[in-house]
């Protein structure tokens, strides 16, 4: 049996030999298929922060209120066990806008964990001397509850719903004493 492999074994080398000889070659893989790219879903929140004005102290009125500029803000988030899960502290641009990005923030299925009603914003600091006490306006002293306002911001690859907090306010360290505050 042996003397019957030898002769099978080097007719298969020379069938080998004859057809690469030829030019060929395996085919090529089949192209790849692109996918598109994962799009990501954020969470972000915005708002604005202000110093009251003095004759509005003691109410929630803004009127003749003034934007801060360079003002900072903590965003926190509590899961359903009240641990907190998330923090971060954005500054306002020179409009007194802030917006933030909640990334790393982790929804669970637990509905209590979604950023509606786990994620409150607060006052941190103020650069302004005059203007740097903390005011319980939309109340901020306890966070400030974040709203749905059905706003999202979509590119091609990004998309962020934007929950709205405050607005937000300082208030002065010192007004002249007045008449009481018109609303």
């Amino acid at each position: 049996m042996a003397s019957r492999a030898l002769p099978f074994s080097v007719l298969v080398i020379l069938i080998a030999t004859a057809v690469l000889a030829n030019g060929y070659s395996p085919p090529p893989p089949p192209p790849t298929t692109a996918y598109p790219a994962v799009k990501t879903v954020e969470a972000a929140v915005e708002g604005m922060v202000y110093c009251q004005s003095c004759d509005k102290f003691g109410s929630w009125s803004l009127g003749g209120a003034e934007a801060i500029a360079g003002a900072k803000i903590s965003i926190i988030c509590k899961n359903h066990r009240q641990q907190v899960t998330f923090y971060k502290v954005f500054q306002t641009d020179s409009y007194g806008h802030f917006y933030g990005e909640l990334k790393g923030f982790k929804m669970t299925p637990h509905f209590l964990d979604h950023p509606l009603h786990s994620c409150r914003a607060k006052l941190v600091s103020s650069p302004r001397e005059d203007c740097n006490l903390f005011s319980n306006i939309n109340n901020a002293l306890d966070g400030a509850v974040l709203r749905y306002e059905e706003k999202r911001l979509k590119w091609t690859n990004y998309e962020a719903v934007v929950y709205a907090a405050g607005p937000l306010a300082f208030r002065p360290d010192h007004c002249p004493t007045t008449a009481p505050p018109t609303y």
